[in-house]
């Protein structure tokens, strides 16, 4: 059978003018080494240079404004900006516009961080960190099943106490995953049986005077009903 030598063809992509002058920046700003806080050309100069209309550019660059990579400046006009790493994220982690595997993934990808959380908590803890943690713990009705709110508040704590920024602010995107937790995997009729479980309280007192290692075993018995569930 002959091939074709139209086959070896591919369509070109239905990218828009202002996609194509957006990924035209995005490469000129990396191949140029543009630092944060560096003056970027005016629209006009840049219209001129790719040859296209000043409002294609001024749209594309709306769009890098809204991610956060370019921001307008008093006197100085569009400067490279310090991206926000999850402000993006934020805006869209909306539980009614994800679907049930996304929020398995966003739930999963919780599961691998609090297993590597150990070596930050102990570094970072604080006389103080302990004392708040210790309130939560108090303050949970019954040590063996958790509400929702219970469960965001300790391992909330938990995140703030590895002294991340990024890390703490993570628990916004994970808001949502609760929900799922608390209607499919947590749900009592589906709940899988963790012999000899750990508690919050179990996790508090390891770690106010135990060591990083037997945290991150006990952390992983903590989280055993899940993994169980999802693997």
């Amino acid at each position: 059978m002959t091939t074709n030598k139209l086959d070896t063809l591919e369509p070109l992509g239905s990218l828009s003018m202002t996609d194509r002058v957006e990924n035209s920046l995005r490469l000129y700003f990396t191949e140029s080494g543009f630092k944060p806080g560096d003056s970027l050309p005016n629209e006009q100069e840049m219209a001129q240079k790719l040859n296209v209309s000043r409002n294609v550019v001024r749209e594309a660059l709306s769009r890098l404004r809204m991610l956060g990579m370019i921001e307008a400046r008093p006197r100085r006009g569009m400067v490279i900006a310090q991206p926000d790493l999850l402000v993006g994220l934020e805006k869209v982690m909306n539980p009614s516009l994800l679907s049930q595997d996304n929020l398995k993934d966003v739930f999963e990808l919780r599961l691998i961080l609090e297993m590597g959380i150990a070596e930050f908590l102990f570094a970072r803890k604080t006389e103080q960190d302990l004392n708040e943690l210790e309130a939560i713990v108090a303050s949970q009705n019954d040590a063996r099943v958790v509400s929702k709110e219970e469960e965001i508040a300790f391992h909330g704590k938990l995140y703030e106490m590895t002294g991340n920024d990024t890390f703490k602010r993570f628990q916004t995107l994970l808001m949502p995953t609760f929900d799922h937790v608390f209607t499919g995997y947590y749900n009592q009729s589906k709940k899988i049986e963790i012999p000899n479980p750990v508690t919050h309280h179990d996790l508090f007192k390891i770690l106010k005077t135990g060591t990083v290692e037997e945290f991150r075993k006990a952390m992983y018995t903590h989280l055993a009903v899940y993994f169980a569930s999802i693997l």
